[in-house]
């Protein structure tokens, strides 16, 4: 009966968006206010991080049975958002309120869809993983139309959607789908690890990629801190302190509510990342301020667990520090970044791939697209023990594959390292004592 209360409330009440380009000189103000429900906060933020939208200040306050953000948003090209399209797609996209999909459960799983298969696995990292993947798809006569592949602590996730090569349709045939299975299983048993013997099929329902892989992830307890034996160093070797995220989680006894800041390089869908891991942990953000001063970005959250109490325990406050830590480093553009732009066709991610395994090349992080029949991948490589890689190995693979075709973007190790300061406050300052949106200001008080 609370349930169908709540949801009639919502009915009655649907969420109110405004969309104002004159109330900042430098950005897009966005003001959602609507009943309040858990997991609001995240589907606001899915919409826009869905759009490419940067997030360059953010006030959130969600006390009560009510909910009010106002986000400071730009394009990537650092303009306002004046495309009329675009606004009316976020406008409906927000008052519609879409609740999100349930969380993952499984290791990996395959889901036929209509234009469609995904595939979701999760298990080992090493060097050479995904071009042992893209190997077994194309042997198995399926064409990857789009994927996002990630690697943290020693842990790898995918999220593949493939078509049949020949059909270019989805592939629905359930003896086919368990032998792509237990062969991508085989794939991911390579090591001795107990975390890769899962195996079972994913329930129907379409979540958005980036939630997913942290879902899978999470599950797989990447934010584990391990040893990793003589490989994969090079993110506490060689990159500077200043470059690794910093997360204080205490509580605030006087309100009742535990603070959770972070400070950490600024990158696109930060803040998705960190509200999407406070709730698939079951948090709850009633108040939250977010700055962006470039390099850095800092974030800070009141928030209480659904059940409406603070963290209790030492144990727990660690495990959510290593778990936001591990949100922000999931997606971190670690190494050198290359771009593919060419012509689409069977087998060209096995191919690419496989030239990279052959010249020593790790793959840290990849985004795979295609569009109109053109394909645009984007690799985060090193190589195999994590460290910068050699120039004129990358020159050698753009000469094999084509100057034109694949591009050097972005070198991460050679970017430049930020100041960063220790202490700590809170960026809210006497944020309970004055409310007003109208005099919203960020006040950073220093112990």
């Amino acid at each position: 009966m609370d349930d169908e209360y709540a949801k009639l409330i919502r009915r009655m009440n649907p969420p109110r968006l405004v969309i104002d380009n004159n109330a900042c000189e430098n950005a897009t103000v966005i003001q959602v206010d609507s009943v309040n429900k858990h997991g609001i906060l995240l589907d606001v933020v899915q919409v826009l991080s869905d759009m490419n939208l940067v997030i360059t200040k953010a006030y959130i306050s969600s006390d009560g049975v009510w909910f009010m953000d106002v986000f400071n948003v730009i394009d990537h090209n650092g303009n306002k958002i004046r495309d009329k399209e675009v606004i009316d797609y976020i406008q409906r996209r927000l008052e519609n309120n879409p609740s999100f999909a349930p969380s993952f459960r499984e290791t990996v799983g395959v889901v036929p869809t209509e234009e469609h298969t995904t595939i979701e696995l999760a298990g080992t990292d090493r060097p050479g993983l995904l071009s042992e993947v893209c190997a077994v798809l194309a042997d198995l006569h399926c064409n990857v139309v789009n994927a996002e592949i990630w690697t943290h602590n020693t842990r790898a996730a995918a999220v593949v959607n493939m078509t049949d090569d020949s059909s270019g349709r989805a592939i629905k045939d359930p003896i086919r789908l368990s032998r792509i299975r237990d062969l991508l299983c085989n794939v991911l048993r390579g090591s001795d690890d107990p975390k890769t013997a899962k195996t079972t099929l994913s329930p129907p329902g379409v979540t958005n990629r980036g939630r997913r892989l942290h879902q899978i992830m999470f599950a797989d307890r990447d934010y584990d801190r391990v040893e990793r034996a003589g490989q994969g160093k090079y993110r506490d070797r060689d990159r500077d302190r200043s470059q690794l995220p910093n997360v204080t989680v205490v509580n605030c006894i006087e309100k009742d509510y535990t603070v959770v800041t972070m400070r950490a390089k600024d990158r696109p869908k930060l803040l998705f990342d960190i509200v999407c891991t406070l709730t698939d942990m079951q948090y709850v953000v009633y108040h939250g301020v977010v700055q962006t001063t470039r390099p850095e970005a800092y974030q800070e959250f009141y928030i209480r667990h659904v059940d409406g109490f603070p963290i209790s325990s030492e144990a727990e406050r660690d495990r959510l520090v290593q778990c936001l830590e591990a949100a922000i480093e999931r997606r971190a553009s670690e190494g050198m970044e290359l771009e593919l732009c060419t012509e689409d066709r069977v087998g060209l991610l096995s191919d690419i791939t496989r030239i990279f395994r052959e010249n020593s090349l790790c793959i840290r992080r990849a985004e795979i697209s295609t569009q109109d029949g053109k394909a645009k991948d984007t690799f985060y490589v090193t190589d195999m023990t994590g460290n910068p890689v050699d120039p004129k190995i990358i020159d050698s693979i753009c000469r094999e594959i084509g100057d034109t075709v694949l591009q050097v973007k972005q070198n991460s190790c050679l970017s430049p390292k930020s100041p960063r300061t220790t202490t700590i406050g809170f960026l809210f300052g006497n944020f309970f004592k004055a409310r007003s949106l109208q005099n919203f200001k960020l006040i950073r008080s220093y112990s």
